[in-house]
């Protein structure tokens, strides 16, 4: 549990109410933007409060009005997740430059420039997104921002993400690994075969053919087959 002097408060408004718990910020930040770890070890505190500063403690019939629970680990994973968790100016920052790099490198690999058939540059990418005073808020997943941010600076550089549907063969023997591969992309179709092999077709913006290839050869050690079908 960390210890009160570093926690911040993540707060859910319900109604009138203010709900408050006090959170490490990195455990809390994990959580709440990337999905990963356990909310019990984020708690300073094992209490849900209206004012956490004064010390004010929701009572049980507060806790079953806003979540219908008194759970403090159940309540408190849903105040970090749909809350509002504060950060402190330098950690903010951070958050925010960290995702803001996250997104410019992906947008570079998944997009290209449609009139020269080339990709853009994290650098003209960046200038770009300061062009069209680009919000990058450091809770969002870097996807949904990719997809604000190209809509924001389409009106400033031509940019486009193609996409393309990739036809794999996954032998039996290396199939344990084929989780794997749903999830870090997206298998629009999929069949087991008789002999234990799976097949299927992947979509993937077309800057990420050649990173799915070395996906793709790792996990079979070279013994896969693949087909550009679109």
């Amino acid at each position: 549990m960390v210890s009160l002097d570093k926690a911040v408060v993540a707060r859910y408004k319900h109604g009138k109410k203010n709900f408050e718990i006090l959170v490490d910020p990195e455990l809390a930040y994990q959580i709440r933007s990337e999905g990963k770890g356990e909310v019990e070890p984020a708690l300073a505190a094992d209490e849900i409060f209206t004012n956490a500063s004064k010390g004010e403690k929701a009572t049980d019939g507060d806790l079953m009005t806003a979540f219908s629970s008194t759970d403090v680990v159940e309540i408190a994973e849903r105040i970090i997740k749909e809350g509002e968790v504060q950060l402190t100016a330098a950690q903010r920052r951070k958050k925010v430059e960290e995702k803001r790099k996250m997104v410019i490198d992906q947008i570079a690999r998944i997009s290209i420039n449609p009139q020269t058939k080339t990709p853009h540059t994290p650098t003209r990418i960046e200038i770009a997104m300061t062009e069209a005073k680009v919000h990058i808020d450091p809770f969002k997943r870097v996807d949904e921002l990719v997809n604000e941010t190209v809509k924001a600076i389409r009106p400033i550089i031509p940019i486009k993400i193609e996409e393309t549907e990739i036809a794999i063969k996954i032998p039996a023997a290396y199939t344990a690994r084929v989780y794997e591969l749903k999830g870090n992309y997206s298998v629009i179709k999929e069949e087991w075969q008789g002999d234990g092999s799976f097949v299927a077709v992947v979509k993937i913006p077309a800057g990420m053919r050649d990173e799915l290839f070395s996906f793709l050869n790792h996990i079979t050690k070279g013994d896969v087959q693949t087909k550009i079908v679109k």
